[in-house]
């Protein structure tokens, strides 16, 4: 079995962060590890209160996994600290960690930042060490300073990322009004991946699922590409089956097609 790690931040309500990262590893068949970098205090109405955990415990975590276990990808999520951020980028590029998907999280759903001002610096040295870099157009805004109305702006943002030193990039297309396609630079080309919009509040967690699950494919040998498509699938699939809990922005669902087979209602 593959085994994939994440290096983000827990979600108390289980809907994002290292509790959506272990579910689409789980559902796409790879074996998932993690590395918590903080601490949350969240629900569907969204965040309360965040407490980092320090960079040293953060790199003992790494060492843990990296001296024991063969790593075939890593995701990397939600860390707010520069720091910390300095820790990850120095020992995944000691340990030659290979198959690095960067989710660059820095604001919620519920418009709570999660990235401390001085990190942004931080996390564009980091890019340089990503595989596939996964910016929803916020976040891509942030990394590029560009205003991002449509997907021409999209293409632009994506060439810009990846000068800052990223393989390949992925900008997410969901907070756009009309559709929700993505643009992927790949090899130098634009990938444009079809998108519906699908008519649910629930899609707590969306960002953190389609990189966990890029990261499961890449470590199953699957090209960037492919990996890329078949997590849009994925994602769609469980936004499709999305849960109403709670009083807010509810969580997809991941393990569907267990569901289905266990004949559990959802």
């Amino acid at each position: 079995m593959k085994k994939v790690l994440t290096i983000a931040g827990s979600d108390s309500s289980g809907g994002a962060g290292i509790q959506a990262d272990l579910k689409t590893m789980s559902a796409l068949g790879v074996y998932g590890m993690s590395v918590i970098t903080a601490v949350t205090a969240q629900n569907t109405m969204g965040v309360q209160d965040v407490m980092d955990v320090t960079p040293e415990i953060v790199e003992a975590q790494i060492r843990s996994i990296f001296d024991d276990i063969e790593i075939d990808a890593v995701k990397i999520g939600m860390v707010s600290n520069s720091k910390t951020i300095a820790v990850i980028k120095k020992l995944l590029t000691e340990y030659k960690a290979k198959n690095i998907v960067l989710d660059p999280v820095m604001i919620s759903k519920s418009g709570y930042s999660l990235l401390k001002p001085e990190a942004e610096t931080a996390i564009k040295n980091m890019v340089g060490i990503a595989d596939v870099i996964t910016p929803n157009i916020p976040e891509a805004q942030v990394l590029t300073s560009l205003k991002i109305e449509n997907e021409m702006d999209m293409e632009k943002s994506a060439f810009k990322i990846k000068e800052l030193g990223a393989k390949n990039v992925l900008v997410k297309g969901g907070h756009r009004d009309k559709d929700a396609d993505d643009i992927l630079l790949y090899n130098n080309k634009i990938i444009t991946l079809k998108g519906r919009r699908i008519n649910t509040k629930n899609t707590h967690g969306t960002g953190c699922t389609i990189s966990s699950a890029i990261a499961s494919y890449l470590a199953k040998g699957y090209p960037v590409d492919r990996a890329v498509s078949l997590s849009k699938q994925y994602i769609t699939k469980a936004i499709e089956n999305s849960f109403s809990i709670g009083h807010g922005v509810g969580p997809v669902g991941h393990f569907i097609e267990v569901y289905k087979k266990a004949d559990i209602p959802f």
